[in-house]
């Protein structure tokens, strides 16, 4: 197992105690370096700067599962990794509260101004105002993607005084007095501070422009905690600089560096009252040893059961304890015949089924069959040939 991007000791320690080779990294490694060194890896383990591409997985020979150690998963061909055979998990609930402390923390100290009161102190300069400093009780809050992360933030800033609004492409029940809007230009029109909590979906790039500035409220707070490229970032510029915005919290960018000893290149670098914090948002010690502890069991699960629960990119399905049986998990393509292709070589050879259990979506299916310990070998070698295969192993 190959662990990128200094992935928390607890997940080290879990996975060799399930027995993994595990090889670790501090940093992330560029596309290049990553073919190399996938080549003999069955189990790979990042967080959101590795570049998992179709290059590299056409590299991954042995690869059969990835372990993003983060929210997000745009970072990872998830087609490509389906069509190879290759389960994805990553850390959906983990560091929601973090991520949710951090947005309450800094649209406190943006709409009270404090990070440009902050540089004056360190300048000498002793500013005791009131101006442009406000509460956010009773300020309207504008949640745009309300998942996981959106909705508990849904609920402190309500507990906090605020009035929620939200806008969520799916349909997505209110929590409290938080009140739906139909579409995203009427959350623009009517908030206070805007949060985004989006997925990095490609249809989600520059989301926030130059048309959706214009729709904001003259002073607005402005955060995005999501993912870099969703806000046209020189368009943010432009209305930090004329005022549109009177404060911003950055936490993601269209482009970071690679590691800690790369500098830094941002348009917004020196803007007033901005705060910018190098993808932190999920970076809690909390959070960090909670996805150390969440991401490596799913690992383990779908290694040693077969289990695919909470996986992004296969059929879920949650398997029960293996008894006295041996456990066959095929993967295919989703056409039609595979499983009745199956049970015909297993019913020719006079095998046994205790139980299956089958799911699919729109690119592949997932068949697991426990069958009787008694059985001809040779099956095992005519289920790795069924048309359409992908993948195919025995659990004993």
């Amino acid at each position: 197992m190959l662990l990128l991007e200094n992935v928390h000791p607890v997940a080290v320690a879990r996975l060799r105690e399930e027995g993994f080779s595990v090889e670790t990294e501090k940093k992330a490694l560029s596309e290049d370096e990553l073919c190399e060194r996938i080549k003999d890896v069955s189990v790979l383990g990042i967080r959101s700067k590795t570049q998992v591409t179709k290059r590299v997985l056409d590299n991954a020979k042995r690869l059969m599962v990835i372990g993003a150690f983060c929210i997000g998963t745009n970072q990872i061909d998830l087609r490509t990794a389906t069509q190879k055979g290759i389960a994805v998990f990553n850390a959906p609930f983990s560091n929601t509260r973090s991520v949710v402390e951090l947005a309450v923390g800094e649209m406190i100290m943006l709409i009270r101004n404090i990070p440009d009161k902050s540089v004056k102190m360190h300048q000498g300069v002793w500013d005791k105002s009131a101006k442009g400093s406000y509460e956010i009780r009773g300020k309207k809050l504008g949640i745009i993607g309300y998942g996981n992360i959106g909705t508990q933030l849904s609920v402190l800033a309500e507990a906090l005084g605020m009035k929620v609004l939200y806008y969520d492409r799916e349909e997505k029940l209110a929590l409290g007095n938080a009140v739906k809007c139909r579409s995203l230009n009427e959350l623009l029109e009517q908030a206070d501070v805007v949060t985004l909590h989006v997925d990095g979906r490609e249809s989600n790039t520059n989301m926030i422009g130059p048309n959706e500035f214009d729709l904001m409220k003259k002073g607005v707070i402005f955060l995005n905690l999501s993912r870099g490229h969703v806000v046209d970032i020189n368009a943010l510029r432009e209305n930090i600089l004329s005022g549109k915005v009177a404060g911003c919290g950055i936490d993601v960018f269209p482009e970071e560096p690679a590691s800690n000893d790369e500098e830094f290149l941002s348009p917004l670098r020196g803007l007033p009252n901005t705060i910018l914090t190098p993808h932190i948002g999920g970076s809690t010690s909390e959070a960090q040893e909670n996805i150390g502890y969440f991401v490596p069991a799913k690992i383990a699960d779908y290694i040693n059961t077969g289990s695919t629960s909470n996986s992004v990119n296969f059929p879920n399905l949650t398997l029960p304890t293996l008894k006295d049986a041996h456990r066959l998990i095929h993967i295919h393509e989703n056409v039609p015949g595979v499983i009745a292709r199956i049970n015909r070589l297993l019913a020719d050879t006079g095998v046994n089924i205790v139980g299956q259990y089958l799911k699919t979506n729109e690119q592949i299916g997932y068949v697991i069959t426990d069958i009787n310990k008694a059985y001809d070998k040779e099956v095992i070698k005519a289920l790795r040939k069924v048309e359409h295969t992908i993948k195919f192993r025995v659990l004993y």
